[in-house]
């Protein structure tokens, strides 16, 4: 098994809201208020248009030969270019299977838009089966290919009025799902310093994530009653051997059986 499940964090990208806005020398928080104000009141919604988003924070869980790992791309301090490169550089390096939750509706299509700007280069991701016959009938741009399992969208029979929240599926099968944080505070937890609260919650999500993954394959007949046991025990075996306060969290929320 060569796949890994991936998350990412956003803000509002008042960089380019400042140039759009005509907003020259007003501080992030009011742009991003503009912006979103705008939003609202154009649409109804504010949740602002996906090219209008900036990345903080990218996780992935992945599970390679026999190990199991959760992480986030890069230090504290590296910037959208760096985080967006690596993440496309391991698709390069690894070719793995990709899992998300949504991915395919807005995790995807960021990372698109923040690659074309930063002039990130990802040709193996971007692989349709010119350069590699493989690709032709499985590759990651296709809903309906598997290289990139977007669980929402799949398990919704890519209908979006069945979707669901991964935190409304994780506690329906027993997992932790979300432990106090949420998108909805990402950008006041950010203002206030807590990139690492949010890298901390965005390596949660994925680890929902490849969980409910697990109970899918066993769903498909991929992985029996003996082969889901075991995975979820590496999962849970790993988590204890990292040590890590929020990894602690989250198996303390999840009961063992």
């Amino acid at each position: 098994m060569n796949c890994f499940s991936f998350d990412i964090e956003t803000v509002p990208d008042v960089e380019f809201g400042r140039l759009n806005l005509g907003m020259d020398g007003i501080d992030d928080e009011k742009v991003a208020t503009a912006m979103t104000f705008l939003r609202q009141q154009a649409t109804g919604n504010d949740f602002l248009p996906l090219h209008q988003h900036r990345i903080v924070a990218i996780s992935v869980a992945l599970r390679q030969g026999d190990t199991f790992r959760v992480w986030s791309l890069g230090d504290e301090d590296a910037g959208e270019a760096e985080l967006v490169r690596r993440f496309f550089d391991g698709i390069d390096r690894y070719t793995p299977d990709l899992v998300s939750w949504n991915g395919g509706g807005f995790d995807l299509p960021v990372l698109h838009y923040r690659a074309l700007k930063h002039g990130i280069q990802a040709p193996r991701y971007w692989e349709t089966g010119e350069h590699d016959r493989e690709f032709r009938f499985n590759n990651y741009l296709s809903r309906y290919h598997w290289r990139h399992i977007d669980l929402m969208d799949v398990l919704a029979n890519h209908n979006l009025r069945a979707a669901a929240k991964l935190d409304e599926i994780a506690t329906m099968l027993g997992f932790p799902g979300k432990l106090g944080m949420s998108g909805a505070k990402v950008w006041d937890t950010y203002l206030a310093g807590g990139l690492k609260d949010i890298r901390n919650y965005c390596e949660t999500d994925v680890l929902n994530t490849w969980l409910v993954y697990l109970r899918f394959e066993f769903m498909r007949g991929n992985l029996d009653i003996r082969d889901l046991e075991r995975e979820i025990g590496v999962v849970r075996s790993s988590l204890e051997a990292m040590d890590e306060p929020h990894l602690n969290e989250f198996l303390a929320a999840w009961p063992a059986g």
